[in-house]
């Protein structure tokens, strides 16, 4: 391997660790402290301690280490992750009818992917307001200013999306790296002062403790839980970085520094039982609080910012797979095409996230909230992971029901623990991805009857031009573009234009302009051309659910295969339909009143396509539903 390669490689993994690992590496901050302070604690004594710290370090293995890194990694689409990408090699034929297995799974991806909205809010509001609360360990003078610096660093975080990440990105990984070099070195303090905490690496100390602890077990372990929130990031980011960096980054960085960390915050509450109340900032000398404080405040931003990214890569996913409406996309970087801006969505998760400080008030009232969400997701990802490896991979059924069923089994003990704190806050998440599914499925149902009945308005594409010979109909120099829903019959806006113009442009193009289930489309099927004669031409346009279409630009690349155009000359029409009620609707009244109002505060199809507003003609046509 040449300099150059180990150079790419090294900075690879050192950006996994501030994007990729800044949720799941911030979660010493409140995840040993939930089990052994507030309302549902566990007595702070030797065989609890071993057990609690041997269930942590259990649930990275078998989650994060096994789940993740060694199997789920694999699961990929076309180099990308994440629960939608998992979905559709699932479910890769979502068009037509499906059967009902088809239909449950499709269910289950998008509801495990609306649940990462919730995820997205609480993220911030946590590990930015536990970190912050480390002041209060400096002195008890900083605990009236702890929920307004949070809420100050919460609306300084969104109002600096607009400018992007990449400046900042190449710091992230170095922050992380020492973030987690500090972690370690926490930890081995706390290890030096019980050295018997690291007997809990050894899994009969947990069974015990699940044992003789019953139904309270079961409610610490949801707070066991919160050492694995983020893992889902392991799969959403492989796009970015690859399987290569992000297990490298764990098990030579991230892992270590975590494991050490819970094994010396154990040894302290062995040694100092009253730290029980704040573990992690406790097990620090009083000289290095503040220092900290100011760390662990960077991790927890940076943690923040990953999740945000990661709210917008999910929406605009969604908008391009056609389950959202089209909503402002900004991207803020001339060379990383994944890094972009959706206002409105960074807006609603600001509110949301300064809500929930103002509302909770302390990282431990959110942490009973934090982990419902998550959990769901994980079940969610493994359930369509035993899609995959059945159906896609051809693996045998045994092999598939030990592998996915123990999984299955273990996170499912994860769901109910957390689902006994769903009055605690956990309702909040459910709420928020119930409200974002319902959504999702509406604007899928309402475009699909919206094509519907437009395509019965539609007329032949042959009648058309056979109509054409026989009227007189003056053709004017330039091009005309008609954007177009289908890739058959012809455009109303098309027909409209000639009903009302009299003219149509010497070139005539149709364009359709289709997403892929796969995140980038392949050059060789990114644009289709079809001469249909009399100057018409019918191109199809295609793009992957991780890129925004570019109309202009495939008009432009038509030239390569042969179709010139002239900018400068070309006219952009495209219809805006009106939705009206009809006597007979296909919707149901609240989802049709839903998908109305959704459609109205939906972006233009002028904006959305990057077309120049001077060369645009919009068409407007009222459609019943």
């Amino acid at each position: 391997m040449n300099k150059t390669e180990s150079r790419r490689r090294l900075g690879l993994l050192v950006g996994a660790l501030g994007v990729v690992y800044g949720d799941i590496g911030t979660s010493p901050l409140y995840a040993l402290r939930e089990c052994f302070n507030g309302p549902h604690a566990i007595t702070v004594e030797r065989a609890h301690v071993l057990g609690v710290v041997s269930l942590f370090f259990w649930s990275l293995t078998i989650i994060v280490s096994i789940k993740y890194l060694g199997l789920v990694l694999r699961a990929h689409n076309k180099g990308e992750g994440g629960i939608l990408a998992l979905l559709s090699l699932a479910v890769p034929d979502r068009i037509g009818p499906l059967r009902l297995g088809q239909r449950m799974l499709l269910v289950l991806g998008l509801f495990g992917a609306t649940l990462l909205y919730g995820d997205g809010m609480l993220t911030p509001a946590v590990t930015i307001l536990g970190a912050v609360e480390g002041l209060e360990i400096i002195t008890p003078i900083f605990k009236p200013f702890v929920v307004p610096f949070t809420v100050a660093i919460l609306v300084g975080l969104f109002a600096c999306q607009r400018f992007g990440t990449g400046k900042v990105g190449s710091v992230f990984g170095s922050v992380m790296l020492f973030w987690f070099a500090a972690l370690a070195a926490l930890g081995i303090r706390g290890i030096v002062m019980r050295p018997e905490v690291v007997f809990a690496l050894s899994p009969h100390h947990a069974i015990l403790f699940l044992a003789h602890n019953g139904s309270h077990a079961l409610v610490v372990v949801g707070s066991v839980f919160l050492s694995v929130t983020g893992a889902e990031a392991l799969y959403a980011d492989l796009g970015h970085f690859g399987a290569w960096p992000i297990r490298r980054a764990w098990f030579l960085v991230v892992f270590p520094g975590l494991l050490l960390n819970y094994l010396g915050e154990g040894g302290l509450l062995l040694a100092h039982p009253h730290t029980a109340a704040n573990p992690f900032f406790m097990l620090a000398p009083k000289w290095a609080l503040l220092p900290l404080v100011v760390l662990a405040t960077l991790a927890a931003v940076i943690a923040s910012q990953a999740l945000i990214a990661g709210v917008y890569s999910l929406t605009m996913q969604a908008i391009q797979m056609g389950y959202f409406p089209r909503l402002i996309i900004r991207h803020t970087s001339h060379y990383e095409r994944g890094q972009i801006y959706m206002p409105q969505v960074n807006l609603v998760l600001l509110v949301a996230c300064v809500g929930l400080v103002l509302a909770f008030r302390t990282s431990s009232r959110l942490a009973g909230a934090y982990g419902m969400a998550v959990s769901l997701t994980m079940l969610a990802t493994s359930l369509l992971f035993y899609a995959v490896a059945r159906n896609s991979w051809q693996w045998p059924g045994w092999k598939a029901a030990l592998i996915c069923g123990g999984l299955i089994t273990f996170e499912l003990g994860f769901v109910v623990s957390n689902g006994l704190k769903i009055w605690q806050g956990g309702w909040f998440p459910l709420l928020i991805g119930l409200f974002i599914y319902l959504l999702m499925t509406t604007w899928s149902k309402g475009r699909q009857v919206l094509r519907e009945t437009l395509s019965q308005s539609q007329m032949p594409f042959d009648l058309f031009l056979a109509d054409l010979e026989t009227a007189k109909i003056h053709r004017v120099p330039g091009t005309a573009v008609f954007l177009s829903g289908g890739a058959s019959g012809t455009p109303l806006a098309l027909l409209h234009n000639l009903r009302h113009n009299q003219v149509l442009h010497t070139q005539v193009i149709i364009l359709t302009i289709n997403a892929m289930d796969i995140a980038y489309a392949p050059d060789s099927e990114r644009l289709r051309i079809k001469e249909l004669g009399k100057g018409f031409y019918r191109v199809t346009g295609s793009h992957g659910y991780m890129e925004q279409p570019h109309a202009p630009q495939l008009i432009a690349a038509c030239a390569q295969l042969g179709l010139k155009t002239d900018i400068n000359r070309t006219t952009f029409f495209v219809s805006r339909e009106s939705i009206v009620y009809s006597r007979k609707p296909r919707l149901s009244s609240w989802r049709r009143n839903l998908f109305v109002t959704m459609s109205r505060n939906a972006q233009s199809a002028t904006a959305f396509f990057q077309l120049a507003p001077n060369r645009v003609v919009e068409l407007g046509m009222q459609v019943e539903m």
